[in-house]
């Protein structure tokens, strides 16, 4: 199941979603039109042995920033496009950016504490848009999303939940994380680090859902028109 767009419209423009995707962007194309992107990796990629042993620090930051190839950063600013700016509005520009920032630095240490001897740099910013696929299915988990979903050769377009395609990606990833962890072969693609970042996601956006689900409800019209 791949989105195409949710049907959840906001209060204000998404400016911190806007510019944290086009930061992603330039940033990979800078380095990839440089023909340094190897190098810039290995000097700015987070390694779990390194920061687990109190060194280079920075680059728990910088590799949220870092992105592998071109599939690798469109399919993670595309899913910060469809589901940053409704966690955006809710949380207030300032907020957000701490939220994503905490969800990142969460996804980066779970992937450390489970790799400790690993020296491999980890790059992505899928650990921090996970917090806010976390956050989307906490408060918006009916929002209607409108997938295309493969299906052998054919390609169908169909309206389903948030609950139904959040939940289906991250049952995906647990599923792929047992899978790495029984076989042993590393894929490339840190699960572990999609999955806390999802579940620190969910877990700070809870007070904003709690406090909502206490505001008393008031009762309105609904016009009908047409343009």
């Amino acid at each position: 199941m791949f989105p195409l767009k949710d049907e959840n419209p906001t209060g204000s423009r998404p400016i911190i979603t806007w510019a944290l995707i086009a930061v992603n962007l330039g940033i990979f194309l800078g380095t990839w039109l440089s023909g340094k992107l190897d190098e810039v990796v290995a000097t700015y990629g987070m390694k779990p042995s390194e920061v687990l042993a109190g060194r280079e620090l920075h680059t728990l930051f910088t590799s949220m920033f870092l992105h592998g190839g071109i599939l690798h950063v469109v399919g993670n600013i595309w899913y910060l496009w469809i589901f940053g700016d409704n966690i955006e509005d809710a949380l207030g520009k300032t907020r957000f950016i701490g939220f994503y920032l905490a969800s990142g630095l969460v996804a980066s240490f779970v992937h450390a504490a489970v790799n400790a001897e690993s020296s491999i740099p980890t790059i992505g910013a899928s650990g921090a848009i996970a917090g806010v696929l976390g956050a989307y299915i906490v408060l918006y988990p009916w929002a209607n999303v409108r997938t295309a979903i493969f299906i052998f050769y054919f390609i169908h377009l169909v309206t389903i939940p948030a609950i139904a395609l959040i939940g289906f990606w991250f049952v995906l990833q647990l599923i792929s994380a047992s899978i790495t962890w029984v076989v042993g072969v590393s894929t490339g693609i840190a699960y572990l680090a999609h999955i806390g970042g999802f579940i620190a996601g969910a877990l700070l956006i809870l007070p904003l859902a709690l406090k909502r689900r206490r505001q008393p409800k008031y009762s309105y019209a609904i016009q009908w028109g047409w343009d």
